[in-house]
Order: structure tokens, then C-alpha cells, then sequence
């Protein structure tokens, strides 16, 4: 079963733990131990986070002698930026007519 880059990538950001993961990461690299370290789970938990996020291709794990570092790529991310930004115009829009037709009801509560 092949999975979409975008759908990949969105349901990796769904869980709470992989996005601080990635947080951890944009500060740069780092180990599973470290990565670990900041929740209250097992490093197989977090193994299997990290396994989501390198199938999304929102990390890279490499090898230095017995370490596992992972790096952030952020490629995914700016294809759900872009995606979402598609859709920004079409939510301002609307709020700015919901605004606009407040201040028309706000304005008819004030002439009676």
C-alpha cells in the first residue's frame, strides 16, 4: 500500500509526541537516548515514534560507531505548508465578510 508524501507526512504530525520530537530536532541532531529522555516512555515507544516520522520522511537516522543520531527534513513540512497556504485566502475571506456582516448587525442594534 503506497501512501502520499502529504498524507504521510500529516499523520506523522498527529501525535503530540513525534511533533515535540521534531521540535527537539530543529535544534539539530540528536540520539533516540536523548530524544528519549524528555517523556515518560520506553525507548521502543520511541523507537516506534521514530519509525513513523522516517517512513513520513520527516527525519533521517545515520550511524556513528554504536549511535543512531536523527536529523530533521524539513521537506515534508513546507509541502504541508504549502498545502495548508493554499487555503489561508479562502478562510481570511471568510472571516472578513463574517466581520463585515457583524458590524451590520452590530450597526441595525444601534439605529432602533
Amino acid at each position: 500500500m503506497t501512501t502520499d508524501t502529504l498524507s504521510a507526512t500529516f499523520a506523522a504530525l498527529s501525535d503530540p509526541t513525534r511533533r515535540a520530537i521534531l521540535a527537539r530536532l530543529a535544534e539539530g541532531e540528536a540520539t533516540v537516548k536523548e530524544l528519549a529522555a524528555p517523556f515518560d516512555m520506553s525507548l521502543p515507544a520511541i523507537s516506534k515514534h521514530l519509525k513513523v516520522l522516517e517512513r513520513a520522511g520527516l527525519i533521517t537516522q545515520g550511524r556513528k560507531a554504536q549511535w543512531r543520531p536523527c536529523r530533521l527534513d524539513a521537506a515534508p513540512l513546507k509541502e504541508a505548508a504549502d498545502y495548508i497556504t493554499r487555503y489561508r485566502q479562502l478562510w481570511e475571506d471568510r472571516f472578513d465578510r463574517l466581520d463585515s456582516y457583524l458590524k451590520t448587525l452590530n450597526e441595525g442594534e444601534n439605529d432602533s
